[in-house]
């Protein structure tokens, strides 16, 4: 089935729901409305005000209370309604759900989900397009996984709802209207923590997450046209990485350039490249690059387009690595 990027969330969701009891969707606005991108679209009306329950707009207080009903075997799935609205829930999230575990020995699990959509594209307004995927990723006892396409979107989110551990779960906002073939009858072709070769290719690795991947494709196919062939990977998950996959592929190309929309300064880019240098330093035939935003406060919507990584800034990446 051809379905849209939001609709596969919401088939998803819907799955969850219809196949654990436990399962409670929560967050601003995602009842009656449907969730300001409509991901929640008719689920409250086919499950009821107790198991998708519209709350305050009060971001630590969806946290904490989630946090405490998975505490006592539920299964919530928080949405926060932008990712610029994440941190008044950020102390609930590092000091509280991501340590339980490690503080109680195991003893104490947290299945909890909480749904942010991140990055730019979208021409929204300050607090409302940003990247905070690496604060969340540097904190240990969190998973942090990002989508980039409807087939990962349905299947990642089951598959990050059914996990003990609490995850993370970054929805790049500019690819909600993206669609693709979704097979809702498919078991998942990866485990959640795996990253995914999106093209294969012998020159050179392209790396990149969420709503960077489509970018990283769409340079791939460029570059293709003037003979050179680029290596697509799609992390997925940005905490764990799969570094198995990325190395493999740097070993085959010997060159890496990583892309997120994340400014470049210690983002997750950084971290790649810190371990495939360390990892395949013999292999390299070029120092790894980085493509990302700029070191400055996410813009007016109107320079957006001038900060966000588009195919000619990372082209140009790969012309330098390939000409090293």
């Amino acid at each position: 089935m051809i379905t849209t990027f939001a609709h596969a969330l919401n088939a998803g969701l819907r799955r969850a729901l219809e196949d654990d009891p436990k399962v409670v969707l929560m967050g601003e606005d995602i009842g009656r409305l449907g969730g300001v991108f409509r991901v929640t679209d008719t689920l409250q009306k086919d499950f009821g005000d107790n198991r998708v329950v519209d709350t305050p707009l009060a971001e630590s207080g969806i946290v904490g209370t989630a946090f405490g009903m998975a505490l006592r075997g539920y299964r919530p799935v928080c949405e926060i309604q932008f990712d610029g609205f994440v941190y008044p829930a950020f102390d609930q999230i590092v000091s509280q759900v991501a340590k339980i575990h490690y503080r109680t020995g195991g003893k104490v699990t947290a299945p909890l989900t909480i749904r942010i959509p991140f990055g730019g594209g979208i021409g929204s307004v300050e607090h409302h397009s940003e990247s905070p995927e690496v604060y969340f990723a540097h904190t240990a006892g969190l998973r942090v996984v990002s989508p980039s396409s409807p087939a990962d979107a349905y299947h990642m989110v089951r598959q990050a709802i059914s996990l003990d551990d609490p995850v993370i779960f970054f929805e790049p906002k500019r690819r909600y209207w993206d669609k693709a073939e979704v097979d809702f009858d498919a078991e998942p072709d990866l485990p959640l923590d795996r990253a995914r070769v999106c093209v294969p290719g012998t020159d050179a690795t392209l790396v990149a997450y969420g709503g960077t991947v489509a970018t990283a494709v769409a340079s791939a196919k460029i570059a293709a046209e003037e003979g050179h062939s680029i290596e697509v990977i799609d992390l997925r998950s940005l905490s764990p990485i799969d570094f198995e996959t990325v190395e493999a592929s740097v070993a085959k190309t010997g060159r890496l350039v990583v892309v997120h929309e994340a400014p470049v300064f210690a983002g997750l880019g950084a971290e790649i490249a810190a371990r495939v240098t360390e990892r395949c330093f013999y292999q390299l035939e070029a120092p790894v690059l980085r493509v990302g935003g700029f070191d400055i406060p996410y813009p007016p919507a109107k320079l957006e387009k001038h900060h966000l990584p588009d195919p000619d800034r990372v082209l140009a990446a790969v012309d330098r690595t390939l000409a090293a």
